[in-house]
């Protein structure tokens, strides 16, 4: 285990990190070693380690990086390190991320989205103000650089993105308000895929009033 000292807000967020891990695995959002999570430090970057079960993270062992992308301490830093980053640099705003292989919407993108532009139509309030627009990513490999540069061009027009295959990845001004958008994006999967026949969208009068009222970017 690391000996390193912490600075008080360094240390909540790397608690702040194993906590939201843990409910997200006990909740079966994400399984086994899959999925990351990371969270913006003023020196740098917290992630946490390459095949870590986000059940049973260690806080002293959340790899640290600094601001030039050297590991500095825990363990080995995440595969999906470089696509954080660039979502990162592109959003000034975003303080953390979450991945997962959730279950529902891995499923949507084997069964097909509603839309490369929207995988998920607007059926709900809620999926419009806390999400907004999620934009598919088609396949390539875990880790893939082509699929980083693509991500970080869309940082700072949307919330979060759908790896086809893959599950999710969200983005917000804390790991913990990532992981709430991430669960609404996932329940609104599952409401999508359970329905039948497939509920009409909000109208564009409905849409309008969120606007208006709670400030949704749709």
């Amino acid at each position: 285990m690391s000996l390193a000292i912490h600075s008080g807000d360094e240390a909540r967020v790397r608690e702040e990190i194993c906590s939201t891990g843990a409910s997200l695995y006990q909740r079966g959002y994400t399984v086994g070693s899959a999925g990351n999570i990371s969270a913006r430090l003023d020196d740098g970057w917290l992630i946490t380690p390459t095949d870590a079960c986000l059940g049973r993270l260690d806080p002293a062992e959340i790899a640290k990086v600094d601001l030039a992308g050297n590991a500095v301490s825990g363990g080995k830093p995440s595969k999906t390190l470089a696509l954080h980053r660039g979502i990162y640099a592109r959003n000034a705003q975003t303080r953390g991320i979450v991945h997962t292989h959730s279950t529902h919407l891995v499923a949507l993108t084997l069964a097909g989205v509603w839309s490369e532009a929207d995988v998920l139509p607007p059926i709900t309030p809620y999926y419009v103000m806390k999400v907004g627009h999620i934009p598919l990513i088609r396949y390539r490999r875990p880790g893939d650089p082509q699929v980083a540069e693509q991500i970080a061009a869309l940082a700072d027009s949307v919330r979060g993105v759908l790896l086809e295959r893959l599950g999710p990845v969200v983005w917000e001004r804390s790991v913990a308000q990532a992981s709430y958008a991430l669960e609404e994006l996932e329940e609104t999967a599952r409401l999508w895929l359970m329905t039948n026949p497939k509920p009409a969208p909000l109208d564009e009068a409905a849409l309008e009033e969120l606007r208006t009222v709670f400030g949704a970017r749709w």
